[in-house]
């Protein structure tokens, strides 16, 4: 087992060498607890806290360590370390923490490719997945929308749905499973590549944990039902952590998410929603609100057909 098979590459190398980090163990965040953290390295997994000084230096969330980080440590008994350092990041997923103004809350780090998961038959918002496409476009992460639960419905509303999506969502491969009978189990396999890392972001009960525990071959996470009383699904990952597959590819498990708050409002939407960007830039007034104003070139595409 190398360092590269949890995703280390040439550029972490080159921070360590240039920032003279030899003397540190170098390890992969894969598990996080109420600031406690699991490091996984080539000599096992340690149970870690951070520095001090870390602690007093940090000026916001983001200066902590999260699942998918590469950090710098000293190992101070056979299963326990201290995190000196954390490795620069290539990409960063973040949302908006939820009932807490300004406050971005980190759900991963380092991350290649985010499954974004909804359920066929109860779960399915576009709206809701042009969020998460608007939060992979503004942390420099590749999509793969995953439609879940399709035993559940016939399969003319399956290809319905599929066609709805590429209609509204251009470029963003679209894969069809069911956790039940792992029907499309072989593509969504087929795209995990080794020493890459890939999360999902979904909402609670669209069969997440189910989906990682079959990709595993393991019963790594708790699954749960749906709630008969509210049709939705229930909290059971209640911590993020990370897991290698046997395949190669690398897999973080997080809570479902019901809220979708965009940390990034600038460059995530501009890809996500290219179209209407580009068209704004020709409308009359420069604050245009895309609602009412006369000179709107948005609402004239709206009107002549160009965009729904």
């Amino acid at each position: 087992m190398r360092l590269e098979d949890f995703g280390f590459n040439e550029i972490h190398n080159r921070f360590r060498n240039e920032h003279n980090l030899d003397r540190f163990e170098i390890g992969r965040v894969i598990c996080e607890h109420k600031e406690r953290y699991t490091v996984k390295t080539l000599n096992g997994e340690y149970d870690a806290e951070i520095i001090g000084n870390m602690r007093f230096t940090a000026k916001s969330r983001e200066d902590f360590p999260a699942v998918g980080d590469w950090v710098a440590m000293t190992i101070h008994d056979s299963d326990f370390a201290i995190i000196h350092s954390i490795l620069p990041r290539f990409s960063t997923i973040k949302r908006q923490a939820v009932d807490k103004f300004g406050e971005i809350q980190i759900i991963a780090t380092n991350i290649d490719y985010a499954f974004l998961v909804q359920a066929a038959d109860r779960d399915f918002n576009i709206n809701r997945l042009e969020r998460y496409l608007t939060i992979c476009n503004s942390s420099k992460v590749s999509p793969i929308i995953v439609l879940s639960k399709i035993d559940l419905i016939n399969e003319q509303r399956i290809n319905e749905i599929v066609e709805s999506i590429k209609v509204r969502i251009k470029g963003v491969p679209v894969i069809t499973i069911s956790n039940e009978t792992q029907s499309g189990y072989d593509v969504i396999n087929k795209s995990i590549e080794k020493g890459k890392t890939y999360c999902m972001l979904g909402s609670s009960g669209v069969g997440k944990s189910t989906l990682l525990n079959n990709l595993s071959g393991k019963t790594l996470m708790k699954t749960d039902t749906i709630s008969g009383s509210t049709s939705k699904g229930k909290h059971v990952t209640s911590h993020r952590e990370l897991i290698v597959l046997e395949n190669g590819g690398i897999l973080v498990d997080n809570p479902g998410m019901r809220e979708v708050g965009i940390a990034d409002l600038s460059s995530g939407l501009e890809v996500t929603f290219d179209v209407i960007y580009k068209l704004s830039r020709s409308c009359k007034f420069t604050n245009c609100t895309h609602t009412s104003e006369v000179g709107c070139n948005v609402l004239r595409a709206v009107e002549e057909g160009e965009i729904n």
